[in-house]
């Protein structure tokens, strides 16, 4: 699951009184929340439906985390850039095409014949909904007057919420009940969906405009994206010996030059000079260490059980429950007492609770109870991630200017992809060793009567369990770092 709260552009969109009549604001409300729709469920549809696409396509582990990681990779590095592309170039315009790439890649995704046609496929959908993902709060700001846009942003809100907990519940259920070919159905349903949004778009939006002055830092979105390549490609490749080491000191060296760029650009994608701010910095590295945690464990959570444990892919995603059904109840709570006492208290805290939800499943797995020992312990991580979601969004934003707020808030967005790239990437050879040297003979995340097999898994699962443990206890520690945020 990722993160709910979209990136701004550079600038925060206003009101623009010729964008849509008044009598259309409903349907382009409703054409930015199945654009939204469409990033969310897939993200947590995937999830569910990898052990069936494994088997499918034939891929192995690397091959399952790049259908992941492909995806990611583009979306983290050209989500700023989506964003000023929309001031450029026309924020309707823009997201009617992102909306259209993204449909077009899934439709190759569900006729994807071999694991690598998969990849291509999830990396252009990942650059879609980096230029549609940004698009969707902007064109609600562009559409609708101070007055009524906190309303529109609240069913929006709620939209997201519902569609993100009922994607994996409905993934599970197709597949459940309509074979491991189901998959590919799944992807298929985003061509509707987005016909929908395209069609909505096309009949109700008015004058779209752009600005002649506004610039996109192609030279930071290029070498944004060939560094997390190379770092990613090459952390995948670690436990395989041959050129990882290449990879990374590539990787890293691109990264220098993203950084070179930032400080010579007049329109970078990532002002530096933000995080001269402690409690900016610190609100970031902890998006960065509490995301990675998360996004390990949704990704290799549904294998385990799944391929693991022999549970049904709609048992599965009940996994994913708690953690929306928590954020939808208690984060405007969280978001409010942020105000009163400041996000330090919260994000300390929450991170504690999400720390004890994975050291609680890292303890229990080796029973393999899934409904009396997992779900329980998935309640406490998505308690502890609904008492930091809204408060984390306070830290940023008080940390820095409010003209640079929509700026601060990209960053922190594409800061929590770029976890789920870098973190599946970095553990997949961690957790295959783990498997092989607790005695499987088969291949992680993929269905085996082999002697040995479901207990190799669990064992894995284990060690990552821990890790994610580790991980929320440093968020811990960073979120005091926070402290000084302005409170309200």
């Amino acid at each position: 699951m990722t993160d709910k709260r979209a990136p701004q552009t550079t600038e925060a969109p206003v009101f623009h009184a010729g964008f849509c009549a008044e009598r259309s604001r409903p349907y382009i409300l409703v054409a930015a929340i199945l654009a939204s729709a469409l990033g969310f469920i897939d993200g947590t549809v995937v999830a569910i439906a990898l052990p069936a696409m494994r088997d499918s396509l034939g891929a192995g582990l690397i091959e399952a985390q790049w259908i992941h990681n492909a995806y990611m990779l583009t979306l983290s590095a050209l989500i700023l850039v989506g964003g000023a592309m929309g001031d450029r170039f026309g924020l309707g315009r823009v997201f009617g095409l992102g909306i259209a790439l993204f449909v077009v890649a899934s439709i190759f995704c569900a006729v994807a014949p071999t694991p690598w046609f998969m990849i291509i496929a999830r990396a252009v959908q990942g650059v879609g909904a980096a230029i549609m993902v940004p698009g969707s709060l902007a064109l609600i700001a562009r559409a609708y007057p101070r007055e009524s846009r906190g309303r529109a942003i609240g069913i929006w809100a709620a939209a997201s919420a519902l569609t993100t907990a009922a994607g994996p519940i409905i993934g599970g259920l197709a597949l459940t009940i309509g074979g491991p070919e189901m998959w590919r159905w799944i992807f298929a349903i985003n061509l509707p969906l987005g016909g929908i949004a395209l069609y909505l778009l096309w009949r109700h939006l008015g004058d779209d405009p752009t600005k002649d002055g506004a610039r996109v830092d192609s030279p930071g979105a290029v070498t944004a994206t060939l560094a997390l390549l190379a770092i990613a490609w090459g952390l995948t490749s670690l436990d395989h010996g041959g050129d990882a080491t290449l990879w990374l000191v590539g990787g890293g060296m691109m990264l220098l030059v993203f950084l070179w760029t930032q400080t010579r650009s007049d329109h970078p994608m990532m002002p530096l000079s933000l995080f001269a701010s402690r409690p900016f910095s610190a609100a970031n590295a902890l998006s960065f260490t509490l995301y990675s945690a998360l996004s390990m464990m949704f990704f290799f959570m549904p294998m385990t059980f799944i391929a693991g444990w022999g549970l049904t892919e709609i048992e599965a995603s009940a996994a994913f429950a708690p953690m929306s059904v928590f954020i939808s109840l208690l984060s405007a709570r969280a978001g409010r007492l942020a105000d009163r006492i400041g996000p330090a208290p919260l994000l300390v805290g929450g991170s504690l609770v999400v720390a004890a939800g994975y050291a609680a499943m890292a303890v229990l797995a080796p029973d393999q109870n899934f409904w009396w020992h997992m779900l329980p312990a998935m309640c406490l991580v998505g308690l502890g991630m609904a008492a930091v979601v809204a408060p984390l969004s306070t830290a940023v934003m008080g940390a820095v200017d409010e003209t640079q707020s929509g700026t601060a808030s990209g960053i922190n967005n594409a800061v929590t992809r770029m976890a789920g790239l870098i973190s599946v990437a970095a553990v997949g050879g961690f957790v295959a060793a783990l498997y092989a040297g607790a005695g499987g003979t088969a291949s992680f995340g993929i269905a085996s009567d082999a002697p040995g097999h479901a207990a190799a898994m669990t064992t894995a699962f284990v060690g990552l369990a821990w890790i994610a443990t580790m991980l929320s206890v440093i968020s811990a520690g960073l979120g005091w770092l926070t402290r000084g945020v302005t409170k309200n």
